[in-house]
């Protein structure tokens, strides 16, 4: 546990101190060090509101996707007939990049947190719904065939054998939709908004040319999305899924 912990910690200073090195001997103007960074950070007094902004976004949108996706995923993979009717169309729109549906957000919801909140949503919203329905589909048949021979209605069915059984691919299907939300997030906020840590990039390199806080910007949201990513799959060591994770 320990060396989980200080190997990070370690090869992180090691980085810091070969960024420092590195700008002191180049002499460069334009990229600053690590120290310029952090206090160009500290001086920021808009810092907090624009991280409880991001937070706030990714979010909403987020927890729609989740909301919605699963359920969609369970029905899709529970009913061939009705993923027949719709996997052309999930297919279809599965591959268009949510930034591609930015002019539509803005004129839609204009600049608020509405637009961004809706291109989260739909970053986060398809690889929920299949990896639930593939996993769904991978259900092994005698589980299903075991819970009808004691009776189970279809509604007891999907929520007392398929959905424990496909938790594990669901919480794998989250993980991944939140690393894409998350990216969704910065380049949305840096046309959609006016605030975040999208806007705070964007608007340091126009306003005067600030790559202290560009760099600080892109360090917040590395170390912002590695905690939330590291929450995430805290749910694998939950006692209903753990068996699938097993090392």
């Amino acid at each position: 546990m320990a060396a989980a912990v200080l190997l990070p910690l370690l090869t992180a200073a090691v980085a810091l101190v070969l960024w420092h090195v590195a700008v002191q001997l180049t002499g460069t103007k334009i990229f600053p060090s690590p120290l310029a960074v952090a206090k160009g950070l500290r001086d920021l007094p808009h810092l907090p509101a624009y991280i409880a902004d991001s937070l706030f976004r990714v979010g909403c949108g987020y927890l729609g996707a989740v909301i919605l996706g699963i359920p969609a995923g369970l029905a899709l993979g529970w009913w061939a007939t009705l993923a027949r009717a719709t996997n052309p169309l999930i297919q279809m729109l599965r591959p268009i990049s949510p930034l591609a549906w930015m002019p539509l957000a803005v004129i839609w919801f204009g600049v608020s947190n509405l637009a961004p909140i809706f291109l989260i949503f739909l970053a986060s919203f398809f690889p929920i719904v299949v990896s639930t329905m593939n996993g769904v589909r991978n259900v092994p048949p005698v589980y299903v065939q075991a819970g009808r021979n004691f009776g189970l209605s279809t509604p007891a069915l999907l929520t007392r054998v398929v959905v424990p059984a496909v938790l594990p691919r669901i919480l794998v299907g989250l993980r991944i939709a939140f690393g894409v939300a998350w990216l969704v997030l910065v380049a949305a906020e840096m046309i959609a908004v006016d605030s975040g840590l999208g806007y705070l990039i964007i608007d340091a390199r126009n306003a005067g040319k600030r790559y202290d806080l560009v760099v600080g910007g892109m360090l917040l949201i590395g170390v912002i999305g590695l905690v939330l990513d590291a929450l995430i799959r805290r749910l694998e060591k939950l006692h209903f899924v753990r068996w699938a994770f097993a090392e």
